[in-house]
């Protein structure tokens, strides 16, 4: 009989660039969910009015999104300095000792697989193009033609925790006041598991794993401020 040859999808190496927006999207949606659900659940833990609670959220959403995209920047800003700084130095090692590197080459290609022969005559083709410095910064993990950039990074936390802070206050904002905690609370934990999914997914990792691990820290982000917001409340009444 013959066998099934489906043929399965390849699997494309997400770039550093993409996996950089990823992470900083992730990490800004989860953040601007869980502090701002902090936030205006800790508030309503103190028997605050509706519209209190929302200026609370609000102000939490503008300083959150503005610190995160600060952080963002800076971090990715210093990853991008220590990668251009690498490259530098490569290069110049590389100009200074060109047949050294080439042997470099060749002794990466023939742990990859390749035969003696082969690895010699793929590193000398490259060393005749003038490609021989691009491939050697490829194999050391830095693309050149892929350096982070700290403004995709800083406007997609910003953005991504912007849409996160949303929930909870669209959530306290349309609900019943007898009902806005659970409301807020139940909203905040299924919109954890969806990004928490969707992260895992785009990484190809344990979708249980990151829902569970984002959800455990939500609710407890939320007990623990909604307990403190109510123990306010009553010694302040």
């Amino acid at each position: 009989m013959a066998q099934d040859k489906t043929t399965q999808p390849p699997v494309v190496a997400a770039s550093s660039n993409d996996l950089n927006k990823l992470r900083a999207a992730v990490l800004g949606a989860n953040d601007g969910i869980v502090s701002t659900a902090g936030i205006v659940l800790g508030v309503a833990g103190a028997a605050a009015s509706k519209e209190t609670i929302l200026i609370a959220g609000f102000a939490g959403l503008v300083a959150g999104a503005i610190s995160m995209a600060a952080g963002e920047f800076v971090s990715v800003s210093s990853q991008r300095d220590s990668e251009r700084a690498f490259l530098v130095r490569r290069r110049a090692h590389i100009s200074t000792n060109h047949d050294s590197v080439a042997d470099e080459l060749v002794e990466i290609y023939r742990e990859k697989g390749m035969s003696k022969k082969t690895a010699e005559q793929a590193a000398h083709e490259l060393k005749e193009k003038g490609f021989l410095n691009r491939e050697l910064e490829k194999e050391s993990g830095i693309d050149p033609d892929d350096i982070t950039n700290p403004w995709s990074a800083a406007i997609a936390s910003a953005l991504s925790f912007t849409v996160g802070a949303i929930i909870p206050l669209a959530a306290i904002a349309f609900s019943p006041d007898a009902w806005r905690i659970w409301v807020t609370a139940i909203a905040v934990l299924l919109c954890l598991i969806l990004t928490g999914t969707l992260s895992a997914r785009a990484g190809q990792a344990s979708k249980r794993k990151a829902a569970l691990r984002v959800v455990v820290w939500g609710i407890g982000a939320m007990v623990i401020t909604y307990a403190i917001g109510h123990l306010v409340g009553v010694s302040v009444g």
